[in-house]
């Protein structure tokens, strides 16, 4: 069944953190497997937020070599970054298998990320100069806390609670799913592709690569390859519509920009609410009350809507 939700606030930061936990925990029970946030901070100059794991969760119950083999993965990525004349400002682990890295760079992230990614065990999650991408197993409040996203402050969000259908409970099968190679692009989803396969085949001919089977993944790795070929954002989410089959709603973020669309059969829910300084979405109506308790105004988004907003 799956949830998603997306906030963004325009000309402020907030605490989109601890919003976007009480948007997801309120939809647990759409999805109790995994819980997953694209949050967006404050940019610093010159610099870019790396998040990845060396491992998965459950990986770490199986016995006492996993540990040293963690040990030994991230000791291999610090030295292949720096291989890369890229300079590690700051390194924290957020947990034994997963972190979060301040670096500088100037170099093609598809080649950091590539280089980075054979390493066994490791994938990036997220690069970006303001997105940070955290997922993992549980319910919002535990990843959150897991996580300290709790008093996380910026502008936008975008999170998923899963409910996993055909695809692995793990976190490489859990939203949001990052763009590669884009700095900045994350995407949440709800629904079915049924031209899954044939879509990913075409995109990994071109290169483009997949670290799960889940189709929601081929919504960000289609609109990382649209905009890679000089396609605006709302254009490319509007060709996304004509060209995925299936039923879908998804939410995609940017660096500025929080965008909506829904297939034109429209059949996966989505409400709308648009204030004068914030613009919040969810698949169920209680999820943007848990952060707006006052009379609010809220419509369902049309069958085939297209809507972009910016901070």
């Amino acid at each position: 069944m799956c949830g998603i939700a997306g906030i963004i606030y325009r000309g402020k930061t907030s605490n989109i953190g601890g919003e976007m936990t009480a948007m997801l925990q309120s939809m647990k029970h759409r999805g109790p497997d995994s819980t997953g946030y694209a949050v967006y901070g404050t940019p610093a100059p010159d610099e870019f937020i790396v998040r990845f794991k060396v491992a998965e969760q459950e990986d770490m119950h199986k016995g006492f070599e996993i540990h040293s083999q963690v040990k030994e993965r991230r000791t291999e990525v610090d030295a292949r970054i720096r291989s890369l004349d890229a300079q590690i400002i700051a390194a924290e682990e957020a947990t034994e298998y997963a972190f979060r890295y301040r670096i500088k760079y100037q170099g093609d992230l598809r080649r950091f990320s590539d280089y980075i990614e054979d390493v066994e065990g490791a994938e990036i999650l997220s690069i970006g100069t303001s997105l940070e991408l955290i997922k993992d197993l549980g319910d919002a409040s535990q990843v959150a806390g897991q996580y300290h996203l709790g008093q996380f402050v910026g502008t936008h969000a975008i999170g998923h609670v899963r409910m996993a259908t055909e695809s692995d409970v793990d976190i490489c099968s859990a939203h949001p799913f990052w763009a590669y190679p884009f700095s900045d692009v994350s995407v949440v989803h709800n629904g079915q592709l049924t031209n899954y396969w044939s879509k990913r085949r075409d995109l990994e001919r071109k290169g483009l690569r997949f670290m799960s089977n889940c189709d929601s993944e081929l919504i960000a790795v289609y609109l990382a390859d649209k905009i890679e070929s000089g396609h605006p954002l709302e254009d490319a989410m509007k060709a996304s519509v004509e060209e995925l089959d299936g039923v879908f709603t998804y939410v995609v973020a940017t660096s500025d920009s929080l965008g909506m669309a829904k297939d034109v059969m429209a059949a996966k829910p989505m409400v709308l609410y648009e204030g004068e300084d914030c613009i919040a979405l969810a698949s169920e109506e209680v999820a943007i009350r848990n952060v707006f308790p006052h009379e609010i105004d809220t419509y369902d988004p049309y069958d085939g809507e297209v809507r972009v907003w910016r901070n």
